[in-house]
């Protein structure tokens, strides 16, 4: 893939996971905040809402090129499903400490952490493992 090409789909990745992020720290909010969930618990209802439209964003525009949209949904969305219990488990576990070392609100601790895992493990995991060109079509390109 040339760089130009990577950076495009890395944009196209960021915009998908800002947008389910929204949906997700939207929905924290409202559980911790409205309902009196707390926010460890509203991180996991919010991860989980936000990754169904992140699956489908990515899956259809984000990754098209990689050709996704062809590789079986169900296997697809198995890899997902652990990647987001990864994501979910870190930024729970993470908002969770930085708010009680740093005496920071919830809210400002969950943006720090959103943001770590979001490059560092989120993206990484989903470019090469969930939304990755199957290796046939990759071996063809290179003939």
């Amino acid at each position: 893939m040339s760089k130009k090409k990577s950076v495009f789909v890395f944009a196209k990745a960021q915009m998908s996971a800002f947008t389910g992020g929204l949906l997700d720290y939207a929905v924290m909010i409202f559980c911790t905040e409205l309902l009196h969930i707390h926010y460890t618990i509203s991180i996991a209802i919010g991860g989980i809402i936000g990754a169904v439209l992140n699956f489908s964003v990515n899956r259809y525009w984000t990754f098209k090129d990689n050709k996704a949209y062809h590789s079986p949904v169900g296997i697809q969305l198995v890899k997902f499903i652990f990647v987001v219990a990864g994501s979910i488990t870190l930024k729970s576990s993470g908002t969770y400490l930085f708010t009680n070392w740093l005496k920071l609100d919830y809210k400002i601790t969950r943006i720090m952490v959103d943001i770590i895992v979001s490059l560092g493990f989120n993206y990484v995991l989903q470019k090469y493992w969930v939304f990755r060109k199957p290796a046939v079509e990759t071996l063809q390109e290179r003939d």
